[in-house]
């Protein structure tokens, strides 16, 4: 499956920003989806997961209450809304499929977008 991440861009601290993952190819509803992410000069860690339904969803601590992951199989889009974002959200922002939900570690995904950058000011 190709993924094809956007929607980063410059926002203030405590703003909003809502990324896009498109996908094409492969069954979109085949795989679970996540959202990672590598700030300069940091591993690339995990933000948030769901899984093919879109009934289960998983998140990084740091970003819990504040970042919801989604997906419209009919559209083959999964989708992270980021509000109160903070300066320390700034990276990178990767989309991922995976064949099994849960997964939290890179090896775990197949398929990787290109990335899409989110800053914020502080």
């Amino acid at each position: 499956v190709q993924l094809q991440a956007s929607g980063g861009g410059l926002v203030q601290a405590g703003g909003s920003l809502r990324l896009s993952c498109a996908a094409s190819g492969r069954t979109f509803s085949n795989y679970a989806m996540g959202w990672f992410r590598q700030a300069p000069g940091k591993e690339r860690e995990f933000v948030a997961g769901i899984s093919w339904s879109g009934a289960g969803t998983n998140y990084q601590d740091s970003v819990k209450g504040r970042f919801t992951i989604s997906r419209d199989n009919a559209k083959n889009t999964a989708n992270l809304q980021m509000n109160s974002l903070k300066p320390e959200d700034t990276a990178v922002y990767y989309c991922a499929a995976a064949l099994h939900y849960g997964a939290t570690n890179t090896d775990d995904y197949r398929y990787w977008g290109q990335g899409t950058l989110v800053t914020v000011s502080s």
